[in-house]
C-alpha cells in the first residue's frame, strides 16, 4: 500500500514516534511524505520514504495529486488545530480529496494507530479492488 505522511510543526515529534512504533508495520509498505517530516521519519528510523516538496511549496498538492490518481491508499497527517497554517487552502483540498477519492485519512495519532491496527489484520483489501476497478475503467 501506499502510504502518506504530513506533519504540521509543533506535530512533527509525533508523527516520528508514531513512525518508530509501528516501523515494523511499515517497511513493507510504499511510503511518502513532504519534504521535513519525511527526512525527521528518516533520520530516526529505517524507513525508506519518498519525500515531495515542504507542505507549503506544495508539497500537500503533490500528496494530493496522488490522490487523484488513485495512487494513495492512507493518509497520516498530524495536523495542529491550535495554529493557523498559511496553506490551509491547500490543506483543506487535501481533506476534501481523501474524502471525495474515499482514502483512509487520520488527522491525529489516536486515528492512525486504528487504521494501522486495521492495516497489520489485513482490512484494507478492498483498496486493491477500487484500483483494479479504475484501471478497467480508464481502458
Amino acid at each position: 500500500m501506499n502510504i502518506a505522511f504530513i506533519a504540521h510543526d509543533k506535530k512533527k515529534d509525533d508523527i516520528v514516534r508514531f513512525a518508530m512504533a509501528y516501523e515494523k508495520v511499515l517497511e513493507s509498505h510504499e511510503l511518502f511524505s513532504t519534504g521535513t517530516t519525511g527526512k525527521r521519519i528518516m533520520a530516526e528510523t529505517s524507513l525508506k520514504i519518498h519525500r515531495f516538496k515542504s507542505g507549503p511549496l506544495g508539497g500537500d498538492q503533490q500528496v494530493g495529486a496522488l490522490i487523484a490518481d488513485n495512487k494513495m491508499d492512507l493518509v497520516i497527517f498530524f495536523k495542529d488545530p491550535l495554529t493557523a497554517q498559511p496553506h490551509e487552502p491547500d490543506i483543506t483540498a487535501l481533506i476534501r480529496l481523501c474524502d471525495v477519492y474515499t482514502i483512509p485519512l487520520a488527522t491525529n495519532m489516536a486515528t492512525a494507530e486504528i487504521l494501522l491496527s486495521g492495516l497489520q489484520r489485513g482490512e484494507f483489501k478492498w483498496r486493491e479492488i477500487i484500483k483494479e476497478e479504475k484501471q478497467y475503467d480508464e481502458l
